[in-house]
């Protein structure tokens, strides 16, 4: 399977601006049998090349990797054997789909910062449409991670009689000042970048700088301090590791530390596959969201909910906490929705959906073969027997 692209044709975004045409790349994976389709939503930076193929040296949609490769795919927690898989890139993004640096069909230069302001609803709404295109009425369930588990919180209040099941994972409900804060700083980061342009640079020199930046600052708040001093501790990156040149003449004077070669390593190859513009859009989406919006609370924005949701949360999680996990539960429970939180030990910060698939697998796996029904699974590593059931978090967790 490879990326296709589907256009939807002119598209009123929830700002109420309205483009021409909107393109979707998507890509599906096993048979649709009618009532088996599974919509996974990805992250930030992610696409729609969710799963792996055969032809893995291929690359796809400027991603050589499948980003949920060890949980989607034949066999895996997400079986696509079993069930009819579709990942779509949202608008906004630079994977395919419309966005800032997409050709303005009006213009015939890429839109820039002319392109309309993206929400989570508008990725909601375009992927509702795309699975219309592809005769798919109620999904078995959506699923995904970070800002991909508040466009599965979307879909449960704007499309409820759509959907199933749902897996909402390391996700909340909004994101919390601290880490608005920080995105906040991120894009000042690409928006200070003397090529940034006020957005229309694709005929220039782009502001890399800028986005290696804001990219470095994104991943210090993906892992957590206990998975950093592991990883880097304190320790110099060693004589062979050499920075092209030193920020200032007084930092060659001080160790080239291993976690500033792993920020400079991340932020080099972020540049080579991501855009600027899209950076800007995507994190603003994710800020923006905010599930009580429109409504009375979290819990009447879930109300109209008739299917059942798992919240999975990572005790290092900074970045999505498993409080703000709880918090979701809460509405949920408020609201009379079947659900379940998932608490999983880890130390690796947010990027733990990403990286820990034995730990998110099986929980995905029961729900989408049992419902939370299917209630125990094994949540511990792999040299701990315990198994523990992911029914709703012990009050004790959170008392003051």
């Amino acid at each position: 399977m490879t990326t296709e692209r589907i256009d939807l044709g002119e598209f009123q975004f929830v700002s109420g601006e309205t483009i021409p045409t909107l393109e979707v790349a998507y890509e599906t994976y096993g048979e649709f049998t009618g009532d088996n389709a599974v919509l996974v939503c990805h992250a930030l930076t992610g696409s729609s090349h969710v799963a792996r193929r055969p032809d893995t040296g291929s690359e796809t949609a400027g991603q050589a990797r499948a980003w949920w490769g060890d949980v989607v795919g034949p066999g895996k927690a997400i079986d696509t054997t079993e069930y009819y898989v579709v990942c779509a890139n949202a608008p906004g993004s630079c994977y395919g789909t419309t966005g800032p640096s997409s050709e303005n069909p009006e213009t015939g230069d890429p839109y820039g910062t002319d392109f309309p302001p993206v929400t989570v609803g508008d990725w909601t709404r375009a992927q509702r449409q795309l699975l219309d295109r592809l005769g798919v009425g109620r999904l078995h369930a959506v699923v995904g991670g970070s800002v991909g588990g508040m466009n599965v919180l979307d879909w449960l209040r704007r499309y409820p009689d759509d959907v199933e099941r749902a897996g909402a994972v390391a996700t909340a409900a909004r994101l919390d000042p601290q880490c608005l804060a920080l995105d906040t700083v991120a894009r000042r980061a690409i928006t200070s970048d003397p090529n940034w342009n006020d957005g229309h640079y694709y005929d220039g020199p782009e502001p890399q700088d800028g986005l290696a930046r804001a990219r470095q600052i994104g991943h210090v708040m993906y892992l957590s301090k206990a998975s950093m001093s592991r990883k880097f501790g304190r320790r110099s990156a060693g004589r062979e590791t050499v920075r092209e040149e030193p920020p200032d003449s007084a930092a060659a004077f001080f160790p080239y530390r291993e976690v500033e070669s792993y920020l400079d390593y991340q932020a080099e190859k972020f540049v080579d596959r991501f855009d600027a513009n899209s950076y800007l859009y995507m994190t603003r989406a994710m800020d923006d969201f905010d599930l009580s919006a429109g409504y009375e609370s979290d819990a009447d924005a879930l109300a109209a909910f008739e299917g059942e949701l798992l919240v999975l949360s990572f005790t290092g999680d900074w970045h999505f906490t498993v409080e703000q996990a709880e918090t979701v539960a809460d509405a949920a429970r408020e609201a009379n929705v079947d659900i379940a939180h998932h608490v999983v030990e880890s130390d690796h910060g947010h990027d733990a959906f990403l990286v820990e698939p034995e730990k998110v697998g099986p929980p995905l796996s029961e729900l989408l073969s049992a419902g939370l029904a299917g209630r125990t699974i094994t949540d511990t590593d792999s040299s701990d027997d315990e198994t523990e059931s992911f029914a709703p978090v012990h009050t004790s967790l959170f008392s003051t």
